[in-house]
């Protein structure tokens, strides 16, 4: 018969049976299986470089799809750092305010924030119509809502408290 293993992170309640009719294991803390490495500060460095890092990139992809194999300009310089700022700020905003939200709402300001970038990556082609930049953008914004709302929904309780 097979049973289930405990899964990392999962917190276990000291004298509390870990599955129905099974007694828990005898050591088990009710602290996570998996240790967090890196310390505070790291974290919080890793939560200021990440949205310039990715705003960067993103500046760059625009840019280059706008280019459409020219010659680089200024303006195309200009073009792919405001972008950059742009996505950075807005990634910035979204990170501050999303998880605020309860689950639904938090699910949908990421969906359409990833479908709004995508849209606009999507739009810089000049073979793109403005409708199929829409549906493709409408597309992966209705993935990732439907990825983040299933992990919000297995991770946070009905009023939005975490879990796991």
């Amino acid at each position: 018969m097979a049973h289930s293993a405990p899964t990392p992170g999962r917190r276990v309640t000291p004298g509390m049976p870990s599955a129905p009719g099974r007694p828990s294991a005898p050591g088990r803390s009710a602290e996570p299986a998996t240790p967090d490495v890196f310390s505070e500060r790291t974290h919080r460095l890793a939560s200021r470089i990440l949205p310039v890092a990715l705003g960067l990139v993103y500046g760059y992809w625009a840019a280059a799809i706008n280019r459409d194999a020219g010659p680089i300009t200024g303006w195309n310089v200009l073009f792919g750092f405001v972008t950059a700022f742009v996505f950075a700020a807005l990634y910035l905003a979204v990170q501050t305010v999303a998880p605020r939200l309860r689950r639904e709402p938090h699910a949908l300001l990421w969906a359409s924030f990833a479908g709004c970038a995508f849209g606009f990556l999507y739009s810089q082609a000049p073979q793109h119509t403005v409708v199929r930049s829409t549906i493709m953008a409408l597309a992966v914004a209705a993935a990732v809502f439907a990825a983040a709302f299933y992990r919000y929904y297995t991770h946070e309780d009905a009023t939005g408290h975490r879990t796991r």
